[in-house]
């Protein structure tokens, strides 16, 4: 919640297997504002979801200055798709900057992937990214498992990997240039923040390639630091004390 310190987030949770019990755990407040009843918060900033995507997990990782001159692809790992809020708000500032000499490759690990007219519900609030969820929930699959790989646009993918998050980091076979790590609240979730996810993710990040989170725990800190990024501290979102950001050293 975005009034506690840590906020559960877009999922990405591992409470168990993946199976039918995620589709008796969403609940709705406040008209169209995703709940999950397993964790007992919303799914995002209650302020304002999109803008804090802006805050936290693009300026957080340098976007969209990083992409002005870009050449080849860039990649983008996320911690929990949920919604697809944060991807829509990627896409559509990307799109804004692409300068034709590169791509965007978003790929989301996530535990409980929802249906597509749980994601039009869930995005239909922001007509800033009315256009990216039309194009998602057109392209979304009925029963989204294993490896989903959308085509957005001709300079746009997205790649969501439905399973547990260390299994799917672990078996990647890509180099990420930033991560947004947005699971539920360490609070609540702490699997989705422990050591091991961090180091999984720390081997799979490009030198000089970046974090960010909405995460401030003791703990969270402390496990991305032994992973082996250097870590800042900036001002977090909507009254929130701090948020952190980092960097994989080149060496």
């Amino acid at each position: 919640m975005k009034n506690s310190n840590d906020t559960i987030r877009e999922t990405g949770a591992e409470p168990g297997p993946a199976t039918g019990e995620h589709q008796t755990s969403l609940d709705w407040r406040d008209g169209d504002m995703p709940y999950s009843l397993a964790f007992d918060d919303h799914f995002y900033c209650q302020t304002d979801g999109r803008l804090e995507c802006g805050h936290v997990f693009l300026s957080g990782n340098g976007l969209p200055q990083r992409w002005l001159e870009r050449e080849g692809v860039f990649r983008i790992g996320e911690l929990g798709f949920g919604t697809g809020l944060n991807l829509c708000e990627t896409w559509r500032q990307w799109k804004e900057v692409r300068n034709g000499r590169s791509t965007l490759h978003f790929i989301s690990f996530e535990l409980y992937p929802m249906k597509a007219d749980e994601i039009d519900r869930a995005l239909s609030r922001w007509p800033e990214v009315d256009a990216e969820r039309k194009a998602l929930v057109a392209r979304w699959p009925a029963e989204p498992q294993g490896r989903v790989e959308i085509e957005l646009d001709d300079a746009t993918r997205l790649t969501v990997v439905c399973g547990e998050a260390l299994t799917g980091i672990s078996n990647s076979g890509e180099s990420f240039d930033a991560w947004f790590l947005d699971g539920f609240a360490p609070a609540r979730n702490p699997d989705m923040w422990s050591l091991e996810i961090m180091q999984a993710l720390f081997a799979k990040t490009a030198p000089q390639g970046t974090f960010a989170t909405y995460a401030a725990a003791g703990f969270v800190r402390r496990n991305l630091i032994a992973a082996g990024f250097d870590l800042e501290r900036r001002k977090g979102f909507a009254g929130k004390r701090e948020m952190l950001c980092g960097t994989r050293p080149s060496a």
